[in-house]
Order: structure tokens, then sequence, then C-alpha cells
């Protein structure tokens, strides 16, 4: 399902066109332009961060690689940067050193001297960086004693299907976003009780399936975990 479709069936679903855009003509008469899909898209942006922060599925993880530079503890997070999944240092011979994830205090406390130099074992989110009080920083501990290359696995949003056109989610599994966002819609137009009622329903039951597969089936195979046997009664 690309994101014409979602908008669509949304105002099909809810049998509702939403607010339209107008401007006045240079006669002075009023015309009635495109519908705006400034409402719907906001039905399908809070739909897909519910959904996101529900099933930790493989599109929403991200990988990238920076530099520790020697003398200094602090590393900037990447602006699209929610949670970690892992932060490696990778040395001089290219191995690989995952760090362990500790308080800012225990950093602090370990190793209170800046001159306290060495391969980083621990590392923290410090909080928003000077330059730019919305974006995160890391520190490490012990300081770095040169420069390292680090990889860090991390949770990010993607693009919402709204400005990208099509998704992982609307292309492999748009249940769940479908009915997320029915439910956001019956929210904005005072539903009645049985329909919100309805959809809520219909949403829990995708996003049953959804964590069957983002939380189960990718997370294990039949070598390891053997094939699933459905009890017989």
């Amino acid at each position: 399902m690309n994101y014409t479709t979602l908008f669509n069936t949304i105002k099909t679903y809810c049998e509702n066109e939403f607010p339209s855009t107008t401007f006045t003509g240079t006669d002075g008469t009023t015309v009635v332009t495109t519908l705006s899909p400034t409402q719907v898209n906001t039905f399908i942006q809070q739909a897909e961060e519910r959904i996101y922060n529900t099933v930790q599925l493989p599109s929403l993880r991200k990988n990238v690689t920076g530099y520790l530079t020697s003398g200094n503890k602090y590393l900037s997070a990447p602006t699209d940067f929610l949670a970690v999944y892992s932060m490696a240092v990778i040395d001089g011979v290219g191995a690989y050193t995952y760090l362990l994830n500790k308080d800012v205090n225990f950093i602090r406390e370990a190793y209170p001297l800046p001159t306290d130099t060495s391969l980083p074992k621990y590392y923290a989110l410090f909080g928003p960086t000077l330059n730019d009080m919305t974006e995160l920083s890391f520190i490490v501990g012990p300081t770095p004693s040169d420069s390292y290359q680090v990889e860090l696995h991390y949770f990010y949003y993607p693009e919402s299907i709204v400005t990208a056109g099509t998704t992982w989610l609307g292309d492999n599994y748009d249940p769940a976003l479908l009915y997320g966002c029915l439910v956001e819609a019956c929210t904005f137009m005072k539903s009645e009780a049985d329909m919100v009622a309805l959809y809520n329903g219909k949403y829990a039951e995708a996003m049953a399936q959804l964590k069957r597969l983002g939380d189960g089936m990718e997370r294990q195979d039949a070598y390891r975990s053997g094939q699933y046997r459905q009890k017989v009664v």
C-alpha cells in the first residue's frame, strides 16, 4: 500500500473528506482547490510512531561509522538517533571491541581525569550538544588514547510514507498501518464508541501479527529453534 492508496482508503473508511484548502480568485470568488492532506498526514505519522515503538522491525535499524579523536571523550549522535542497539570501537588492525552501556556518573567516577586514556570500554548517553540543544551526544570512558573508528547500530524512525510514498511497513504489512490510522481518525472525529472499539480491536489484531513477525519469526530460525508446531487437541 503506497501513500496515495492509504490516503484515499482512510477517507473512504471514515466517509469524511476532511478539511479542504481554499483560495480567493482574482475576481473575488472563493475557489475550492484540492483537499488538504494535513490532517490525514497527521493520522498516518502518529500511527507510524505508535507502531515503531511497539515492534522492533528490521527497517528501524541503521548503522553508521564515525571517529573518536584522541583526548576527546565525546561523540555526537546522528541527527535521526533515538536509541542504541550497540556501539563498537574498531582499533588499528580492524578488531571490534563492543562498549558496555553505563551511566554518565559511572564513567565520571571510574575515569575522573581527562588524562585517564586508553581504548574506551564504556559509553553513556550524555545529553544535548552545545551547538544544537535538539541533538544528543555520547561520552566514553576511558578517554580515547588514539583516534578510533566507531560503529554505531541504532534505532531511528524511517522516513514517513507521507513523504517517501512507499515504506517497508506499507509494502509488507499494511493492515497495522491502516487500522492505526483509523484509530487516530476516530479520535479526531469523536466517533461512536462502537466504531472506536471496532478499529481498536482490528489494530490490536494486526499488531499481534506484526509482533509475531518482527519480534518472533525474524529473531529465530528452524535450525536453532525448531519449526513451529501447533498443538493438536
